[in-house]
């Protein structure tokens, strides 16, 4: 009797032990397939983020656009944030790299501002952290609207419905923040919206075509979800894809005195003989982030070549070759994905016809 008790009493441990086992093997099965989820899911638009700090409202948001299309806001009144982010251009300008102030030259490409306000960095390299932040940049730098923020402030003051608009709206007088303010209201309404890929997360599963699922299909399978994924089909995050520089631009010495520029400005000893774009370097001083950039949105891809940081793709045929070749010489990002002629064709049907959405259609203001 008493080696059975013994027995019995030496089975109830191993069984609590087989499921604690069994619990925990579950359990770590359920958080990879967890962060699985988190790093590589689409999800269909559903709302815009708004920060507390500056709530939408529409007299906001029209302020906002009036700014946005007024040239009072660059340095010698021939320059807008439209010329730039030109509504008729998915709010690109069309060129490898982004219009300039006169006789400067920008260096690298204009992104979309569609689905901007989705992105916690702003600007290929993430210099800032919000569209209020991204906003003011563009009207200092030299060599894009060139202006004195001191002077568009009194610019502004002595227009009276300007003048009246910032008072109503904002409680005060005309101010550097509250012009960044406005602009960055009005851009948190440029955002693609009802596409096809929108509707066949939701359910209907008639929304893509057959080429656009099979697309998908190979999004999914060779990885693409990796850093294209969530409502803005962007990670956020930076990468080092070793993207070839844009022959174009090698050797135009204003390009070249633009990134020199900037380099200095952001404290990188050797800018004098800078050669090629840092990326993100420039921001972090990591060496991991020597010539990385930001993910971009997908939203609207179609419409908003040229791409890349420096515009050295001009097709969406260019960009897919790049990633199916495992991007740049010598980047430890990707590995080549060995794409079938008719699965390039595939995948490029889902960017063109799933990520487009409807219309953002901008009724242009009457500037004061």
């Amino acid at each position: 009797m008493l080696k059975n008790s013994d027995a019995g009493a030496t089975k109830i441990p191993l069984i609590i032990l087989k499921l604690v086992v069994l619990a925990f093997f579950l359990a770590t099965c359920y958080l990879l397939l967890a962060t699985v989820s988190y790093a590589g899911h689409l999800e269909p638009f559903k709302s815009v983020p708004i920060p507390g700090k500056n709530p939408q409202t529409p007299e906001k948001i029209e302020l906002g656009k009036k700014l946005f299309f007024d040239r009072r806001l660059s340095g010698d009144g021939t320059m807008s944030c439209a010329t730039c982010h030109n509504p008729e251009q998915a709010f690109t300008d069309g060129l490898d790299i982004a219009l300039s102030y006169p006789t400067t030259k920008n260096w690298r490409n204009a992104p979309t501002l569609i689905n901007a306000a989705f992105f916690k960095k702003l600007f290929h390299d993430g210099r800032v952290q919000t569209l209020e932040d991204q906003a003011l940049f563009p009207l200092m730098s030299a060599f894009e609207m060139n202006q004195n923020l001191d002077f568009v402030e009194e610019e502004l003051r002595v227009i009276p419905e300007y003048r009246e608009a910032f008072k109503k709206i904002f409680g005060g007088e005309v101010t550097r923040e509250r012009i960044a303010m406005a602009i960055a209201a009005f851009e948190r309404t440029l955002i693609s919206v009802n596409s096809p890929l929108d509707k066949y997360l939701k359910g209907d599963k008639n929304a893509l075509s057959g080429d656009a699922k099979k697309g998908l299909r190979i999004f999914e399978d060779k990885g693409c979800l990796g850093c294209h994924h969530g409502v803005n089909l962007s990670d956020d995050k930076f990468h080092a894809l070793n993207v070839p520089e844009n022959p174009a631009l090698l050797n135009e010495p204003r390009v070249t005195a633009t990134m020199r520029f900037v380099a200095k400005v952001y404290h990188y000893k050797d800018y004098r003989s800078l050669k090629e774009d840092p990326g993100r370097y420039l921001i972090t001083k990591n060496k991991n982030d020597w010539k990385a950039f930001r993910t971009p949105t997908l939203r609207e891809v179609s419409k908003t070549g040229p791409y890349m940081h420096n515009g050295v793709f001009t097709t969406l045929e260019d960009v897919i070759e790049f990633f199916n070749q495992g991007g740049g010489k010598g980047n430890k990002a990707l590995k080549p994905l060995g794409l079938t002629a008719d699965e390039k064709k595939y995948l490029k049907t889902f960017l063109v016809e799933a990520l487009a959405g409807e219309e953002i259609k901008i009724k242009y203001p009457a500037i004061p």
